[in-house]
């Protein structure tokens, strides 16, 4: 049996606020954004617009996706009633601690029949909870579909007086389908998931952390709140991990497949700074075309840019059946982790 993507689905806010406009509130240029980042545009969240509502606009999407390739399930409702399990990577949620956003989105498609549970794995989260819902899947025989999302509103959370940051960051949400079908997972014609990387380094968390509001620095009672919980970033010390993180997983990925990268089809990296990948590219000595970028019109969304990007990629045709393809994420905690797929 293998465990396929089956549906994709994405959702980004409307308003888009491109580099000149940002250059009128701020210290900053487009030319200076572009150079050092790779960014044109960010898409930014109504302010009555929680993560969650992103998430299931995403959800949805794909679950039209799945209607389409399955005219027999009839409705969306319907469709949510097959997933038995709803795993959400979020940094950026409704609530901080409960309810997940997992929970918030089974409700409102009402995936009756479905666990949910979220993953905070920074910007790595989506390439987590892709093997994590994998991993579900293969335990007990009667786990079929599982809902993997990618949802933030980082743009809440940003301190929009750090020209570092601020300029970095957008919204929005992605989704994938994954169901556990006859195809192979071995051998000729193999399909679907074949190998996951999930790595960490812990101690690099102080170098992107939102630092105000848990238990190890809460808010006191009383207390004047002169800027709301916001990210910090040491943006040398991440780049360098990031660069070092991408090249390694990819290296070890191909290694454990047995495979070479003319053999891949597409590399989806985390949309953080496109010099990263351009460095990642350089080391491995890999086309910068074979990773499919859209960094320019997004940002880094987080936990969410990877599933957007898969489902561009998916709805232009941009994967063909028999494709090797991959995603590579990296981010707080600090973490990195790697997924190998047959389309």
């Amino acid at each position: 049996m293998a465990i396929e993507i089956i549906a994709t689905g994405r959702s980004v806010p409307a308003r888009r606020v491109t580099n000149d406009e940002l250059a009128k509130t701020m210290e900053t240029s487009d030319e200076w954004i572009r150079s050092h980042t790779g960014i044109g545009s960010r898409h930014i969240a109504d302010d009555d617009t929680a993560t969650s509502d992103l998430a299931l606009i995403a959800a949805q999407r794909a679950l039209e996706m799945l209607m389409e390739k399955d005219p027999s399930l009839g409705s969306i409702e319907a469709a949510a009633l097959t997933l038995d399990i709803i795993v959400v990577a979020t940094a950026s949620p409704d609530f901080n601690g409960f309810p997940s956003v997992a929970c918030i989105v089974q409700d409102k498609i009402g995936a009756k029949n479905a666990g949910a549970l979220d993953v905070a794995a920074g910007c790595t989260g989506f390439a987590y909870a892709l093997g994590t819902a994998a991993g579900i899947l293969t335990m007990g025989k009667k786990r079929k579909r599982a809902l993997v999302i990618g949802a933030e509103i980082l743009t809440r959370i940003t301190n929009w007086e750090d020209r570092g940051t601020s300029v970095l960051f957008g919204d929005g949400a992605g989704s994938v389908i994954l169901e556990k079908t006859d195809a192979p997972s071995e051998g000729k014609g193999k399909r679907g998931f074949m190998r996951s990387i999930l790595g960490a380094d812990g101690s690099g968390g102080e170098y992107l952390i939102l630092r105000r509001g848990g238990t190890r620095n809460p808010f006191k009672k009383g207390e004047i709140v002169e800027k709301t919980p916001h990210i910090e970033m040491n943006g040398r010390a991440v780049y360098n991990f990031a660069v070092k993180a991408v090249t390694d997983t990819i290296e070890q990925l191909l290694a454990d497949e047995g495979i070479t990268v003319n053999e891949l089809a597409r590399i989806i990296p985390h949309q953080a700074n496109e010099r990263i990948v351009q460095a990642a590219a350089k080391r491995l000595g890999i086309p910068l075309e074979k990773f499919y970028l859209n960094i320019e019109e997004y940002a880094n969304t987080s936990a969410a840019s990877i599933p957007i990007a898969l489902d561009e990629l998916v709805r232009s045709g941009g994967l063909k059946k028999g494709d090797y393809f991959m995603t590579v994420g990296f981010g707080a905690g600090l973490t990195y982790a790697g997924n190998l797929f047959i389309w």
